[in-house]
């Protein structure tokens, strides 16, 4: 093990940015949660204990896909095989695991968070709830895997969520959307009962965004 300044040097200081913003956003409060990206056989994630709304790169560390260190000072998250099992069951390429407050409350009511709204159709549509157990223990790590499957995001009951992507930035897109989504949720439960897409709304969704191009932006032209 070294203190390894220079490997993933531009990955720690970006898993430090991505902190940052969760921070500001009200995702990440204090100590609680982590965030990682993976490159090739490495991971950057943060260590335990750390304030993640003021983390320096040094408190970045770096491990195999076995979760031994190859870089840094510090011991990682006590959620560190939660993040690799998601890493050897994917191809995520980062994850971010959040106690933010509204998905948290959702996780102390609900076994699942329906499909209200076309747009988390980008996490999978309907978010399951992974049933409880203690944090950093491999139970909870297999129930949050199994939770996942064919996702990307879950909540974990009584304790917060998760949520992975291709690479960082999409990772935290995908923290952000289920914050808002559960949100969402949450002020029209306190209105009735939230109307719930169906099998057929949601597909109805997906072809008119992929006929459409949704998301991507592009030159007037193209649509003349």
């Amino acid at each position: 093990m070294t203190s390894g300044t220079a490997l993933l040097r531009a990955e720690r200081q970006a898993v430090v940015a991505a902190c940052h913003d969760l921070a500001g956003a009200g995702l990440l409060i204090g100590t609680a949660g982590n965030v990682s990206v993976r490159v090739g056989d490495h991971v950057a994630v943060t260590a335990t204990g750390v304030v993640l709304g003021k983390a320096t790169a040094e408190q970045i560390t770096v491990v195999d896909l076995a979760g031994t260190v190859v870089a840094g000072d510090l011991a990682p998250t006590s959620e560190l095989e939660l993040h690799l099992g998601i890493y050897r069951r994917s191809g995520a390429g980062a994850v971010v695991h959040t106690h933010s407050p509204q998905a948290t409350a959702i996780s102390l009511v609900l076994d699942e968070l329906p499909c209200v709204h076309y747009q988390q159709l980008l996490l999978g549509g309907a978010v399951r709830v992974a049933p409880f157990a203690v944090f950093g223990s491999d139970e909870l790590a297999e129930h949050v895997w199994t939770a996942l499957e064919g996702k990307s995001a879950a909540l974990m009951a009584n304790h917060g969520a998760v949520v992975h992507g291709p690479t960082l930035t999409a990772a935290v897109d995908n923290a952000l959307l289920l914050e808002w989504a559960c949100e969402l949720y949450r002020n029209a439960a306190s209105m009735g009962t939230p109307r719930v897409l169906d099998t057929a709304q949601q597909t109805a969704v997906i072809e008119a965004a992929l006929r459409r191009g949704y998301g991507s932006t592009r030159r007037i032209e193209e649509d003349l």
